[in-house]
């Protein structure tokens, strides 16, 4: 079975591996996951992830972070779908809880988050909300 949006499954299984309170969560990789793992290590809403190469296209082990019992993300949603892409200029990139979220886009630049592409006066795709 052929999975039609990968990013929302990472979403999915990241999500629901806060509710289940699971320490990590295993994700099947690609470059655009790996961005977005970065991103999220960078931003401080997860501990860390690790690339395990296996023999078809890798894992991504995501170590997920709590601040005491509760997970430190609070919401996962996803913006930009293959069956309704958004897109924005640099001038409409939306704040995410009055900028104590972040959005994450793909821009010409790379995957960047909404205040990178902003810096950098850019607008692109925005393919997902956390908060």
């Amino acid at each position: 079975m052929t999975m039609t949006d990968p990013v929302s499954d990472l979403l999915t299984r990241i999500r629901n591996a806060c509710n289940a309170k699971h320490e990590t969560v295993d994700i099947p990789s690609s470059k655009m996951k790996l961005e977005i793992a970065r991103i999220m290590k960078q931003e401080g809403y997860i501990s860390g992830f690790t690339y395990m190469q296996d023999n078809k296209q890798g894992v991504i082990r995501i170590q997920l972070k709590y601040a005491g019992k509760n997970a430190v993300i609070s919401s996962l949603e996803r913006i930009s779908r293959p069956g309704c892409r958004v897109y924005v200029g640099k001038s409409e990139i939306p704040p995410i809880i009055g900028g104590l979220g972040i959005c994450i886009m793909s821009t010409s630049q790379g995957i960047l988050t909404g205040k990178q592409a902003q810096e950098k006066g850019l607008g692109g795709e925005v393919l997902c909300a956390i908060s």
